[in-house]
């Protein structure tokens, strides 16, 4: 578990909301919880499967209630082998008429085998997906909850895209769906003024390092990130060195031109496993990350 030092304090502190002299709410780590456990009770949201299908049902009404536009891009992926694929994109915009935005992404689908397991027989077992997936879900949907109750001056957008984890990494195929189709079928003129991937940001023992490629193509949105979190005592849980490279949703859109980051704790043992669940996520992470989603947000606008 995250060791109680004063940052920790601090989240405590801020949890419940803003304070008497009429701060704007923070962050509602509790809820997030909340809708993680939602979203496990769904099964494995492989797409093709109910599962996929009730999940995605699910984050179209909470952001219908949330968001002040919701767009809906349905498709169909043939893979590899040839079968076909199920695909939405879920795209909720807040203030959609400013010019001025920020683009907030995470996956909802999880992955269909247990890759990383150690034991050979759980490899062909789904992966539940409390961290890896439904954990930037909720911190999405936390976001819209905190802007619903104190709006933004400035656009925010919150992308949900599909089929990120179904297919094989090593050679790049049938991964990365949903925001290869965002990239290639931009909405006209978008230029967010930068872009935040989370992904797998519950983890117990939170430490979020650099990402290579963010640092090596978009490193000024890396030090806006890394800066907002040390500004709020949150050093220990942000770690400033660089990290991994890590081929995730944030390269497709990089490709095509927008400045997108990557904000992954990649060091968790039970990712691409069946022992990725609500247990192995922590509300005191949820909420260190989400108030940094939020001051990311109110720094701007």
């Amino acid at each position: 578990m995250i060791r109680r030092t004063a940052a920790a304090a601090l989240v405590v502190l801020v949890a419940c909301g803003g304070d008497a002299n009429g701060a704007a709410p923070q962050f509602d780590a509790a809820a997030s919880m909340s809708y993680i456990q939602a979203q496990l009770e769904f099964g494995p949201r492989i797409p093709g499967t109910p599962g996929h299908r009730q999940a995605g049902d699910w984050i179209i009404e909470q952001m219908r209630t949330r968001a002040d536009t919701v767009i809906v891009t349905e498709w169909t992926h043939v893979t590899a082998d040839g079968d076909s694929l199920p695909m939405r994109n879920i795209f909720a915009r807040i203030n959609p008429d400013a010019a001025q935005r920020i683009l907030y992404l995470a996956h909802w689908d999880t992955r269909p085998i247990s890759d990383q397991a150690t034991d050979r027989a759980e490899r062909a077992l789904p992966v539940p997906g409390a961290n890896d997936g439904a954990s930037g879900v909720a911190l999405l949907i936390g976001v819209a909850d905190a802007l619903q109750k104190s709006p933004p001056q400035v656009g925010v957008d919150l992308l949900f895209v599909d089929g990120e984890d179904f297919g094989d990494f090593a050679s790049n195929t049938d991964v990365l769906i949903g925001s290869r189709h965002f990239a290639q079928n931009l909405p006209p003129d978008y230029r967010p003024l930068f872009g935040v991937l989370w992904d797998m940001i519950g983890d117990a023992n939170l430490r979020i390092y650099q990402e290579g490629y963010s640092m090596e193509r978009a490193p000024e949105i890396v030090s806006r990130v890394w800066q907002t979190a040390a500004d709020m005592g949150y050093h220990e849980y942000f770690v400033a060195t660089g990290g991994m490279s890590i081929t995730d949703d944030h390269i497709p859109l990089l490709d095509a031109g927008i400045r997108v980051i990557n904000v992954i704790d990649i060091d968790y043992p039970p990712h691409h496993t069946p022992r990725d669940t609500y247990d192995k996520v922590s509300q005191e992470s949820m909420q260190i990350v989400g108030n940094v989603a939020l001051e990311l947000i109110r720094r701007v606008g």
